[in-house]
């Protein structure tokens, strides 16, 4: 066949046309390494742009690409000839090259996405979806993985005269009898002697148009009659479909319920319900049977389609497994207990289906797997040993691909806990007598000290992000509010490149008024933090299972009244161990873990505090002591051996405190309404500061804080 013995040639072309429109996307995404490297590994050696106008110029107009040969020109009036010397023919949907192409028996990738096509061109996309050696790429960020999937070699080329086929209707319809119909007859060739390259040119523009207008009818028509004929086959065909789109643009209040997947249960047997979620996993079983499971958050449910009379058919069974992996379906059916217990999903219920409908659909190739993105590495360990090899989803393909990876069963249950942790922290404090409040995160000079701010132009004024709402939560004691909290974001310059730090987090902070000592600050965060422990350990055991399955933790021990050590202490039990630490100096990362084991191994608690730190590694406003000046009324508080909080008593006398500011590098200046604020009479107070993606990740276990920070944001991240 002439395919075959195109395919056999040493020079194999690929042709890239983009019509007389500028498709700068297509071009753009051929040229792109990535596919040039397919097309190399395929075989092809030489490949040629055909481009309009002020098109998108290739990087590499003409030369050499690796060993792929490059070149280019602009529109022709004919490219029969092109087309006939290719071995491939790369277009976008709409384009005329489409139909020659496809007489003349050639491999085609058409590109089809929103922005290279319209709706009459879509319709025309799905009626040639049929011929095998036709290849579609949903988009041009698609086109070298369709490049790659191509079996070239098993093609079997198109023949025309099909009536029932659309090009040959559309052939028949334009009256065109040879691939070269179109073309500028050179002198001496017949009829079309003496016709000027302009006329040419025009005449060549009138008969694209008419083309494309054709093709449009012709699939418009194609699509009705393959509509009307599909519902006198099937009397079911209102039970299932793609919804249209001005059904889901609030058009109408129906009073219909639906059901949450995870409320269904074996109670509601012989029940007919509603759900909506997304499509995790379709299982075509055969023509007449086909399993779908519904996910919706957490919760998982099989829904089973058999072919029955009068209820579902085998179209309907046909449209279910055309379906793509996370599309957004509602499923409409009756509730059966199955005798045995289902596996891979957590409601033990199937769901009969009656009605299927597509709410939206997800693209066919998405860029990461939801079962790949949620394994466990002791399920990668046995797929070692066994031999088999599977997907692993790094960490940087997640985070760029974020609204994926949240769908995992894992991610779920993080930013569940994440939630219950917010709710607990804000109950228990209003339970005892703390207003909410809201600092601003724009300020005029840095609420810590240290060079650690983003730093910006406020209307000409110098000014930076908050690295904390330390200033404006004291300035609220001294407001006369007596207890505050606040929960928003802390911003920090940093340049930390470790599994604990960001560049913003969510800060949880409580200031209050003491009466006689720091500890009564020390008490509040005794009682929150082991209430918050207990109320994720009794009502969040689903969600911490979950995390389990795919990071697997051991449960935080801790106790009912807050084991305390101060500062000396803890040093002098790293002494015993043999670890040397800085004198009066703050503890690194590795002392840090190493005291969590020795208290966790004497005191068996991985929750506990250390207070009285020396004044000169904490922060400006903190109290110094009354019987040491070296040592402060401060204390943080650790969680597996990583420090989660730091508080302390602040400085509420402007003197001393202007006296501290100096002393730490501050403009005092730049704080000088904070220092003012407390020449009018203000309370001992004192507070605290917790990330909240730090209490997820060691409360869980985590490896990385990453994992539950919901959109990080690191030195290298600021996106998505």
């Amino acid at each position: 066949m002439e395919m075959e013995m195109e395919m056999g040639e040493r020079k194999k072309e690929v042709f890239v046309t983009v019509g007389t429109t500028c498709f700068d996307k297509l071009v753009a995404a051929v040229d792109s390494a990535p596919v040039k490297q397919a097309l190399f590994r395929l075989g092809f050696t030489h490949l040629q742009f055909q481009i309009g106008p002020a098109t998108y110029i290739p990087s590499k107009v003409s030369g050499q690409e690796g060993a792929l040969h490059v070149d280019y020109f602009t529109f022709s009036t004919t490219i029969a000839h092109h087309l006939k010397a290719a071995s491939l023919v790369i277009t976008h949907a709409g384009s005329g090259s489409i139909f020659e192409t496809l007489r003349l028996g050639k491999p085609l990738v058409v590109v089809v996405n929103e922005d290279l096509m319209d709706n009459h061109q879509a319709e025309l996309a799905e009626e040639l979806a049929n011929k095998k050696h036709l290849f579609f790429a949903p988009g041009p960020q698609f086109l070298a993985q369709t490049i790659e999937s191509m079996d070239l070699e098993s093609l079997v080329p198109y023949t025309p005269g099909d009536p029932s086929d659309i090009a040959s209707q559309i052939d028949a319809s334009l009256r065109l009898t040879s691939p070269g119909e179109g073309y500028v007859k050179k002198e001496g060739e017949g009829e079309g002697f003496g016709i000027s390259k302009s006329k040419a040119k025009k005449d060549a523009k009138k008969a694209e148009k008419a083309e494309k207008a054709a093709q449009r009818q012709q699939a418009r028509a194609a699509a009705s009659v393959g509509a009307s004929e599909s519902d006198e086959a099937d009397p079911l065909s209102p039970n299932y479909g793609d919804i249209p789109v001005e059904d889901i643009q609030s058009k109408s209040i129906t009073g219909r319920t639906w059901t949450g997947v995870g409320e269904l249960c074996a109670e509601m047997k012989d029940k007919n319900v509603l759900i909506r979620g997304a499509a995790q996993a379709i299982r075509s079983v055969s023509k007449k049977m086909a399993f779908l499971v519904v996910r919706q958050m957490m919760s998982t449910v099989q829904c089973v389609l058999v072919v029955s009379k009068d209820v579902v058919s085998p179209q309907m069974v046909r449209f279910a497994t055309s379906l793509s992996k996370e599309s957004i379906v509602d499923v409409e059916g009756v509730i059966s207990v199955p005798n045995e217990p289902i596996k891979g999903t957590t409601q033990q219920v199937e769901i009969q289906v009656r009605k299927l409908y597509c709410i939206n659909r997800a693209v066919p190739n998405l860029p990461i797997n939801i079962e790949d993105a949620s394994r466990s590495e002791i399920e990668f360990k046995k797929a070692e040993d066994s031999g088999e090899q599977l997907v692993r989803v790094g960490q940087d393909t997640r985070l760029n691909h974020r609204v994926l990876d949240l769908r995992t069963p894992a991610n779920q249950a993080i930013f569940e806990i994440q939630s219950q942790v917010e709710k607990v922290f804000r109950q228990f404090l209003e339970s005892e007598g703390f207003r909410g409040i809201h600092t601003p995160k724009l300020i005029a000079g840095s609420s810590e000290g240290g060079a650690a701010v983003f730093k910006l132009d406020y209307k000409g004024q110098p000014a930076c992000l908050a690295q904390s709402p330390q200033l404006h939560k004291q300035m609220t004691i001294c407001g006369g509010f007596g207890r505050v909290f606040e929960v928003g974001p802390v911003f920090r310059a940093e340049d930390s490149y470790t599994h604990r730090h960001l560049c913003e987090f969510v800060g949880l902070d409580v200031e209050m008024e003491i009466k006689e000592h720091y500890f009564e600050v020390c008490d509040i965060v005794d009682r929150l933090f082991v209430a918050m422990f207990d109320h994720l350990n009794m009502n969040c055991s689903k969600e911490l299972e979950s995390i389990n399955r795919q990071y697997p933790f051991q449960p935080l021990k801790y106790l009912p009244k807050t084991l305390r050590l101060t500062y000396d202490e803890g040093i002098q039990m790293l002494k015993e161990a043999g670890v040397e630490t800085e004198p009066m100096g703050d503890l690194n990362t590795e002392s840090e873990k190493k005291l969590g084991k020795l208290v966790s191994d004497k005191y068996n608690t991985d929750f506990y505090m250390l207070t009285r730190y020396p004044l000169g590694i904490r922060p400006f406003y903190t109290m110094p002591c009354y019987d040491n000046p070296a040592y402060s009324n401060s204390f943080d508080v650790f969680i597996r051996g990583e420090e989660i909080i730091s508080g302390a008593q602040r400085v509420h006398l402007p003197e001393l405190l202007t006296k501290r500011a100096e002393q730490c590098g501050i403009d005092v200046k730049t704080i000088s309404t904070y220092i003012d604020s407390f020449r009018y009479g203000t309370p001992p107070h004192g507070g605290f500061g917790v990330g909240l993606e730090r209490v997820v990740m060691l409360f869980c276990g985590l490896n990385n804080i990453r994992k539950s920070s919901l959109f990080p944001r690191d030195p290298q991240r600021l996106t998505p």
